[in-house]
């Protein structure tokens, strides 16, 4: 059986210099007697699967509303698929896979129901309280609104995790600034690697989603040299199969040649500062992670085009309008109706307040949940 002592051998073995080590980390909010043989952050990732966010990420959206059809992803097979590819950068850079593995799989813990209309529709509602930011909300997940252990709410994860959930960033997400984690540093290069790794995921997968629906069309991406490229050379090297499976190669190499061209920048920037510790990551004016200017230059217009063709479709805009007024009608009622709510946000009013009680509670839901709550509370027909 591994010991801690061993675990922090095998870390400083393996693990570069510039790593997080589990050894080094600045602790919990509560203090803990950590796991004879898991490391600290094993046991963050642990906490992490196990909670009730986590699972109910299975029926919030990514893109598309969960009852649009079961191929399309969702907010927890979106979360996989990045922790997947983050783990992937973080072994070939011998960074701490398992800080990695635990910031990708907590990283949307704060997301509404109906993905980013959700979080605007709160965040509009909020506006002169606070405002909402799933990032935030994440932290409020796994310190407060989770109800797992006798001696204290949250799931008292490490200060290292904590901090990946309120400094991930990416087109979608903005990074926040806590007190007590440390805004004025950089996050470290796990947490830095866990959004190029959201960026990848959302980017091809959204675009293998929007193929799958007929939003997108093969058609629109032929114009692009990063999608071309490689559909020619695919299809020229396997001729005869059918474009299902053309579809799924293309996705795949995109995704692969990202990654590679990410390991690749990010280990010439290591070698060029010199860096001999996590620390030095962290006292950086700028992030390190980031593509080479020409994967750069490749990707601005794939992007270009999901935002057109596919975020801003009729179908995807509709879809999002009619969730964002079912998040503001639900808010409304519970507001002029608090008795209407469950005993437990009930009761939780006393300690945070009306307005974040309720958006504690509607944050939490997933979509069929929110659906079912507007069909009790406005369907004359349907029982409560």
């Amino acid at each position: 059986m591994l010991t801690q002592k061993q675990i922090k051998e095998l870390e400083d073995k393996f693990y570069a210099p510039y790593a997080m080590k589990s050894h080094d980390t600045r602790g919990r909010i509560h203090k803990e007697t950590e796991h004879p043989y898991r490391s600290a952050y094993q046991r963050d990732r642990d906490r992490i699967i196990h909670s009730a966010a986590f699972r109910r990420l299975e029926y919030k959206t990514q893109v598309f509303v969960n009852h649009e059809g079961d191929y399309y992803r969702t907010r927890l097979t979106h979360t996989l698929e990045v922790a997947q590819i983050a783990r992937t950068i973080a072994f070939a850079l011998r960074l701490n896979v398992d800080l990695v593995e635990a910031i990708a799989l907590a990283h949307d813990l704060g997301h509404t129901p109906f993905g980013h209309s959700g979080e605007e529709a709160l965040n509009e509602i909020l506006a002169k309280f606070g405002g909402f930011n799933h990032n935030l909300q994440g932290l409020r997940v796994v310190d407060i609104l989770e109800e797992r252990y006798p001696d204290f709410d949250g799931i008292n994860l490490t200060w290292e995790v904590r901090e990946g959930i309120v400094k991930h960033s990416s087109a979608y997400d903005k990074q926040v600034c806590i007190k007590g984690l440390a805004p004025e540093e950089m996050p470290t290069l796990e947490t830095q690697i866990v959004d190029i790794a959201d960026e990848i995921a959302y980017d091809n997968h959204d675009l293998d989603d929007g193929l799958t629906s007929g939003l997108l069309k093969e058609s629109d991406l032929e114009q692009l040299k990063i999608w071309g490229n490689i559909y020619r050379d695919i299809s020229k090297k396997y001729d005869k199969i059918d474009e299902e499976r053309k579809k799924y190669l293309v996705v795949r190499s995109l995704i692969d040649i990202q990654v590679t061209d990410l390991i690749r920048e990010v280990e010439e920037k290591i070698n060029k500062l010199g860096l001999e510790s996590s620390r030095d990551v962290k006292k950086l004016d700028k992030k390190i992670a980031s593509f080479s200017r020409e994967m750069l230059n490749l990707k601005k217009p794939l992007r270009g085009l999901l935002m057109e063709k596919l975020y801003h479709h009729y179908r995807v805009i509709r879809m999002s309008d009619k969730a964002k007024r079912f998040i503001q009608e639900l808010f409304r009622v519970y507001m002029a109706k608090p008795q209407a709510l469950p005993a437990q946000v009930q009761k939780r009013i006393l300690s945070f307040g009306t307005r974040r009680a309720i958006s504690d509670y509607i944050a939490g839901m997933t979509d069929r949940y929110a659906l079912d709550e507007y069909k009790k509370l406005f369907d004359p027909y349907e029982k409560v």
